[in-house]
């Protein structure tokens, strides 16, 4: 008995274009439009025009900022400062945030807020807060006001968290069967750190260390009080900026703040380079 078959009939459909590799859909162009056009409202025009402004000047307005022993003397205080505090977080941010994912102790989640206090509190708040504990009259009889000391303690108080965040989310999300596989055949907890925890811990340290890095030359707020901004000894960058602006040399401080600029990119390159090798070995 032959079973008969339909066929539909009608306007046959239409076959979807396939996207080309790398297209934007009308909705992605359009969300990158908007994304482009806030960013550079808020970053690229603001950036454009410090450059601009340095460049009025000529070479002739880098030349006599830097040519200047304050300003010398301010950037290496400044730069040198960070780059201490950038490591030291890159060891003890990675600790506390190992012990706030691995370990279990009374206290935890009081710590783990505790963490954020100077991402929250205002930078001058901040600046009190250690010229009281740090100050002439500190209650544990320990004064370092108006000292490089004093700025150490400042960058390394509001640049902590960030390597803290960035590493703990990475290692909430590691299996820890991996350790425990590596250690069933034989390899010892050194090799195991080093062959399978650093290198997936690696990125999320190098990049809390460039924001670390960042915030640490760009700080003001905390370092007003209790660093006295002394020229040639405890003056930052930052104050220095504002020196020349109040002096009525703009040009000067859009060359320095320029400088800066290019500090802080060569910082962020160079520590994504050094996370790639580092990762790439491990």
């Amino acid at each position: 008995m032959a079973v008969a078959t339909t066929v539909p009939t009608g306007r046959p459909a239409r076959k979807r274009r396939a996207a080309r590799p790398g297209a934007l859909t009308r909705g992605s162009a359009l969300g990158l439009g908007v994304a482009m056009i806030w960013f550079s409202l808020l970053v690229l025009i603001p950036l454009a025009a410090v450059v601009v402004k340095a460049s009025e000047g000529g070479w002739d307005a880098y030349l006599q900022t830097f040519t200047n022993p304050q300003t010398r003397a301010a950037l290496a205080l400044t730069v040198g400062t960070s780059l201490l505090c950038t490591a030291i977080n890159m060891v003890m941010g990675t600790l506390i945030a190992w012990v706030l994912v691995r370990d279990r102790f009374w206290g935890k989640r009081v710590l783990d807020v505790v963490i954020d206090i100077p991402f929250a509190l205002p930078t001058i708040v901040a600046g009190l807060v250690l010229l009281s504990l740090y100050g002439p009259k500190s209650p544990i009889g320990v004064d370092v006001a108006n000292t490089r000391i004093a700025v150490f303690l400042a960058i390394a108080f509001v640049t902590l968290p960030f390597v803290v965040r960035t590493v703990q989310p990475v290692l909430e999300e590691m299996e820890v069967d991996t350790e425990e596989a590596a250690a069933s055949l034989g390899a010892s907890r050194t090799t195991t750190l080093r062959r399978i925890v650093l290198p997936t811990l690696t990125p999320a340290i190098f990049a809390g260390a460039a924001l670390s890095f960042a915030r640490g030359i760009a700080e003001y707020g905390s370092l007003v009080l209790i660093s006295g901004n002394l020229p040639n000894r405890t003056e930052v960058v930052s104050v220095r900026v504002l020196s020349y602006l109040e002096g009525g040399n703009p040009a000067s401080a859009a060359a320095l703040a320029t400088v800066m600029l290019v500090v802080a990119l060569l910082a962020i390159v160079t520590l994504d380079i050094v996370q790639r090798k580092v990762a790439r070995r491990g």
